[in-house]
């Protein structure tokens, strides 16, 4: 399994375990990497059987003075930047982050806010014999749960049984 982690983490797939699947055809990302694993899938020669997106960064449904702020306040101060947005990513799971936290780039920030999920890319994927899974948590405070879902739901197999969960599915 190729795994990409979200945004400022990295080894937090340990997290996704009950989700997992152990194969050499799955592509799996959580948050940003799923948009990194799609992109993956989407170019690669390679047989993919399974996409696995948990919580995949959906922002295209916000407006740009959102994605402004959040640049403009990453820019101003980093670290605090990262550890409030992980913060708030978390709460209420109890899952402590310290393990998992490694520097995120203003780069890749701005790439996980103004990313275009495309209809066309996850259709290519299903015509290759991709099956593509969708897990979104509806009390998730980090991204827009209700458009991801409604964007995902005629493209994918969509979970949204995790009704209280958030972020991290929990």
């Amino acid at each position: 399994m190729i795994y990409f982690s979200g945004f400022s983490l990295e080894g937090e797939a340990e997290l996704f375990s009950d989700w997992l699947v152990q194969s050499d055809y799955a592509v799996t990302g959580f948050s940003y990497g799923a948009i990194r694993a799609l992109e993956y899938a989407y170019s690669s020669s390679r047989r993919i059987d399974r996409l696995l997106l948990f919580s995949p960064a959906f922002f295209q449904t916000r407006k740009e003075r959102f994605i402004t702020l959040q640049l403009e306040a990453f820019r101003q101060d980093p670290e605090s930047y990262r550890r409030n947005f992980l913060t708030r990513a978390a709460a209420g799971t109890g899952i402590d982050l310290e393990p998992y936290l490694k520097e995120g780039s203003c780069e890749e920030l701005e790439e996980l806010l103004r990313y275009r999920w495309e209809a066309e890319k996850l259709c290519t994927l299903q015509e290759r014999g991709t099956v593509i899974e969708v897990f979104i948590g509806e009390k998730d405070r980090i991204i827009d749960a209700q458009g991801a879902l409604e964007f995902f739901i005629p493209l994918a197999t969509v979970t949204y049984r995790f009704r209280k969960a958030g972020h991290f599915l929990r």
